[in-house]
């Protein structure tokens, strides 16, 4: 969901700072706190609050090797809504997700920090309420209380059951321990239909290969 301070489609910054993070997810309209500490990360931090205040989380696409890995070709752009400094010189941040861009160009490094020129223009749609619309709630329910039973995590229920479906996606695809690849596909679904099609199938898939593995250690 919007927030009141978020640009407008119109009005989205031609340029952005990204952070390539592995496994590390942003989706529109939900947050991710963020430790900084790297002395060019935190130059990224200051460029995006003396700016548009938006940062783009985009997933190194290979090995994380060196300091400028390739990137895949989709991230998200979020805005800071929260910024703290503590004694030892660490920024906490919280980005909100704004918008999905395409990587267009890489620009040369800044301070030490990746700039690139996104394409916003395929997710156009990000910047709204979501449509929830076909999806199947009773199944992801199911599918998640018996993923956390299976692995022993504690949950709020009651707050699980009455979040709204479109957080509730969102906040499941950010926080389970998926694979980059898999926390990838998240990221490019067309749709949040799409994205809880994809949620359901991990969980299920994660769900019957530890059944599997519990039965091999039987026999």
């Amino acid at each position: 969901m919007p927030r009141a301070f978020d640009p407008a489609f119109e009005d989205l910054p031609p340029e952005i700072p990204v952070f390539p993070l592995t496994g590390v997810l942003l989706l529109p309209g939900a947050t991710l706190p963020l430790n900084i500490f790297e002395p060019r990360y935190l130059n990224m931090t200051d460029a995006a609050l003396a700016g548009s205040r938006m940062i783009g989380m985009i997933q190194p696409s290979g090995p994380n090797t060196g300091d400028n890995p390739e990137l895949y070709r989709t991230g998200c752009a979020g805005r800071i809504v929260a910024f703290s400094e503590t004694d030892d010189g660490r920024y906490l941040i919280t980005l909100h997700g704004v918008i999905r861009f395409d990587l267009a160009e890489e620009l040369p490094l800044r301070d030490g920090f990746r700039v690139v020129r996104p394409d916003w223009t395929p997710y156009r749609h990000d910047i709204g309420e979501e449509e929830t619309d076909g999806i199947d709630r009773d199944r992801i329910l199911q599918s998640l209380h018996a993923y956390f039973t299976q692995n022993k995590v504690d949950a709020n229920w009651q707050a699980i059951k009455e979040a709204p479906l479109g957080r509730l996606v969102n906040s499941l695809a950010m926080m389970i321990p998926f694979q980059p690849s898999e926390k990838q596909a998240f990221l490019e679904a067309k749709a949040l239909a799409d994205r809880a099609d994809i949620l359901t199938t991990l969980l299920e898939m994660a769900l019957a290969s530890n059944e599997d593995y519990e039965k091999q250690k039987k026999n």
